[in-house]
């Protein structure tokens, strides 16, 4: 039990540090002891052999997990791993996924480009490696039939088609969705025929990692003022890189093309114009991401 909150760099071991950086050590001799009051028997602090077992539920998530996911994992052990200034600390965490599964492994170290692949740490108990998947674990694989509760970041400027605008805000009203309007300005744009909408974000304040899909809707002479303009074209760029789905107004094809992504274009895509492109829209944004563009944008 805890009795001291200890200063230093790490409060837990094993650890590379030594002296007075290392933190706070178990003491077997001075440590805690339950006193021994008999009751039925004596009372004893034990844990059971299994309690020893830590790999063979992370072995089981792990393979439980799509692809897709299974790749999310191995990215964020690299991206925390790179955070670490102690290349000794990164070979010992990597010796302890080979008790995981060696291809997680081999793909956090190869990412980490460590000097060499460490032997795999010695566990306390040998991991359960015939566990069969669960496909209750993966999110992906579970994910929501609808898009009810999502939001859809739309960009407008002044000029935008308001029908296209109109028929799009209803089918997300039907589906549950919410719709965020993102402009140049807070004041709004006035669409196409003379009304003025208020936006709930500036470009600038209202990137497009705050939403779950994106669509664009400038119209021509505001698709060329923002294809000048950095966020807007980060709202696009980023939109893509991420898997979002996309809709876009055919006008706004100056800001696509700035940011971009015009070549890249795939099933992720949708020209909205008639309600069919717009309930297709819709209806692929249950999905939440287009996985198939991840190797497209992340080839690290």
């Amino acid at each position: 039990m805890a009795m001291t909150n200890p200063v230093g760099r790490v409060n837990y071991e094993p650890n590379s540090w030594s002296g007075a950086e290392a933190g706070p050590r178990e003491d077997p001799i001075g440590g805690h002891v339950s006193f021994a009051e008999p009751v039925a028997g004596v009372k004893q602090r034990v844990r059971s052999e299994r309690f020893a077992d830590h790999f063979s539920q992370a072995r089981q998530f792990y393979l439980s997990q799509t692809p897709i996911e299974q790749a999310h994992i191995v990215d964020a052990f690299v991206f925390e791993l790179s955070k670490c200034e102690q290349p000794g600390i990164r070979a010992r965490l990597v010796s302890n996924l080979r008790n995981v599964d060696e291809s997680f492994a081999q793909q956090v170290a190869d990412g980490l480009r460590l000097a060499s692949y460490p032997d795999p740490s010695v566990p306390d108990r040998a991991p359960i490696t015939d566990l069969p998947p669960s496909p209750a674990l993966s999110i992906v694989a579970n994910g929501p039939a609808t898009f009810a509760g999502r939001k859809i970041g739309v960009l407008i400027t002044d000029g935008t088609d308001a029908s296209v605008l109109n028929a799009l805000r209803r089918a997300a009203s039907a589906e549950g969705a919410l719709v965020e309007l993102v402009a140049p300005h807070i004041g709004g744009a006035t669409l196409s025929d003379g009304t003025l909408l208020p936006a709930h974000q500036k470009i600038d304040g209202g990137p497009s990692v705050l939403y779950d899909s994106v669509a664009v809707l400038a119209s021509t002479e505001g698709a060329a003022l923002l294809a000048a303009h950095a966020p807007a074209k980060d709202f696009v760029s980023d939109a893509h890189a991420h898997c979002k789905f996309i809709a876009y107004h055919p006008d706004a094809s100056a800001l696509l093309d700035a940011a971009g992504v015009t070549s890249e274009m795939d099933d992720g895509y949708f020209q909205l114009g008639a309600k069919a492109s717009i309930t297709a829209f819709i209806e692929a944004c249950r999905n939440l991401r287009l996985w198939a563009r991840t190797p497209l944008v992340d080839q690290t």
